[in-house]
């Protein structure tokens, strides 16, 4: 019975457009500048993933107007997205352009999955060395699949954006290579400019017109788009070839994990910048899932949440889902209306774009804040954005966080410790027999061994008093170690007394053995002066007591 108003949380309901008569102005206003904002984008991406201007309109369309209905944010708009040109090349060049609709499909059930088993939350596990890493190393690669183009050149046959951008120079014309990089300066130089005249101006859509129109007047030797279809195809069940399922299982899973990354990093920097409201995790997990579905059967890209169109629609007034749906509802007008002008669109003025916004995917502020906090962290993002740009990008994202894991255990490890302490109040005879140790911050696996060597090789006292007041966290290994300290010194002849055991911890040195180690059950206390005054009895006793002869409790 819970299932289904679980399942009823993740649709649509009339409370998704309870600001409308008050924002709909606003919303069709910020939909119509989005969507002027990322049609060069969608046609960009599509270019540069290899699947076409085309799969990245449909995607636009298609994509962007089912995340808009069924995701968990007021105000995300979503598309095809710099994250996944980045996988799905290598996914077109290994098994061709007919996989395309089936691992957007394949990712998009996953991430539909995902939302459905309340997977949303992940995501905050990530540390914020790694994301800036990842964008990092994401923006590098877009940029660098460009550089062919803006060239003038083709592509080289290697699937590392590196690699193929160093084989592209010197593969083109001096007049192909001057006449591209003219128009790549153009669009750079016009996007650049044009919002610090204002920041409603839209750059990227004033650059292309005006490298399109440089184009056609001069006649320059520059490769366009292309034919465009001038509606949209009708949607279709990708085949399922068995083989090829298991072949691309593993490129859907990455696809999906992105896309869950990328949606959920955009919808939470959406809240923070808006007045929108929160955002529901798990149901945009379930919208992008569905998005991308919706997208591979009218034979588009995987789609995420786009963290700049977003900001763009908030920026611009958006407040409801309505100005994600008038968004897509203008691509879908240039779609019908107006795929010839699109179809002259110089691929270079397109390399320009992406260049331009890999460059702002990257926030230098923010850069310099991880670099400027510490080592460690630095390490991690460096580490990340390499990985990402010399492997892949699952990898990248696994090994920055056990980088990140192994600096905070590092830190963990650095917090904690054992400290000899003086006895407080009046010194007494015996006082230097007697041992107070206080371990404090995180006894765990990795800590552990260093406290037993510590106190262990303690000398020339007859009672220890191990204070655990201040330990904050310990785990099965610590308290295995705290019991074999015990042990140890008990054989020694060295009384232990184990003073301030935190409530939380007791069942665990329980089960562990730690209070079996004790001589006796009244060696645990809970305050420090009574443990001080029976570690003063016990070496007082010891004086009068013949060495042969065990001291008494």
């Amino acid at each position: 019975m819970r299932v289904l108003p679980a399942l009823h949380a993740l649709l649509p309901s009339m409370k998704d457009y309870a600001q409308l008569p008050r924002t709909w102005k606003g919303d069709l206003i910020a939909g119509l500048t989005v969507g002027i904002v990322a049609l060069p984008l969608a046609l960009a991406f599509g270019v540069s993933s290899g699947a076409g201007a085309a799969s990245g309109l449909i995607t636009a369309v298609v994509a962007g107007l089912v995340a808009a209905i069924f995701g968990g944010s007021h105000v995300q708009v979503s598309g095809p997205t710099g994250a996944m040109v980045v996988v799905l090349g290598p996914v077109i060049t290994t098994h061709g352009i007919q996989a395309l609709a089936l691992v957007s499909v394949l990712a998009g059930l996953m991430v539909v999955a995902a939302g459905v088993v309340k997977l949303g939350r992940v995501v905050s596990f990530l540390p914020w060395p790694v994301i800036e890493g990842f964008t990092l190393g994401i923006a590098i690669i877009i940029f660098l699949q460009q550089v062919p183009a803006a060239m003038g050149a083709d592509a080289g046959p290697s699937s590392n954006a590196a690699i193929s951008a160093l084989q592209a120079v010197g593969g083109s014309s001096t007049a192909e290579f001057l006449a591209a990089a003219a128009l790549v300066a153009l669009v750079a130089l016009v996007m650049v400019v044009a919002p610090r005249i204002h920041h409603r101006i839209p750059g990227s859509i004033i650059a292309i017109i005006a490298a399109s129109l440089l184009a056609e007047l001069l006649a320059l030797p520059v490769a366009r788009i292309g034919a465009l279809p001038d509606s949209l195809p009708a949607p279709t069940v990708p085949g399922w070839d068995w083989e090829l399922i298991v072949m691309l299982a593993g490129p859907a899973a990455t696809i999906a994990i992105l896309a869950a990354i990328e949606s959920l990093l955009s919808a939470r920097v959406a809240t923070s910048i808006s007045d929108t409201g929160p955002y529901d995790a798990d149901r945009e997990l379930f919208g992008q899932g569905l998005a991308s579905v919706a997208s591979g059967f009218f034979g588009g890209m995987p789609a995420t949440g786009a963290i700049a169109r977003t900001a763009v629609n908030i920026r611009s007034g958006g407040r409801t889902r309505l100005a994600a749906i008038t968004h897509a509802l203008i691509l879908l007008f240039v779609v019908y209306l107006a795929t010839g002008p699109v179809s002259r669109i110089p691929l270079a003025a397109l390399a320009g774009v992406l260049m331009v916004t890999a460059v702002r995917m990257v926030s230098f502020s923010t850069l310099r804040s991880v670099v400027g906090s510490t080592r460690g962290d630095t390490v991690v993002l460096l580490v990340t954005a390499v990985v990402t740009v010399s492997f892949d990008l699952i990898q990248a994202v696994g090994i920055g966080v056990l980088a990140a894991a192994f600096f905070a255990l590092r830190a963990l490890v650095k917090s904690g410790g054992v400290h000899r302490e003086e006895i407080t109040g009046p010194a007494q005879d015996g006082d230097a027999r007697i041992a107070v140790y206080r371990i404090e911050g995180a006894l765990f696996f990795a800590a552990a061994e260093r406290v037993l060597e510590r106190v262990s090789d303690i000398d020339n006292v007859e009672v220890v008093i191990i204070r655990m007041s201040q330990l904050q966290s310990l785990d099965a290994t610590g308290a295995k170690v705290i019991s074999e300290l015990i042990t140890t010194l008990e054989r020694r002849g060295i009384t232990v007394l184990v003073k301030g055991v935190q409530e939380h911890h007791l069942r665990l040195i329980t089960k562990v053995g730690v209070l079996e180690s004790l001589r006796h059950r009244n060696h645990l206390f809970t305050s420090l002066e009574p443990a001080i005054e029976h570690a003063r009895s016990h070496v007082s006793r010891n004086r009068e007591t013949p060495a042969a002869v065990p001291p008494p409790a």
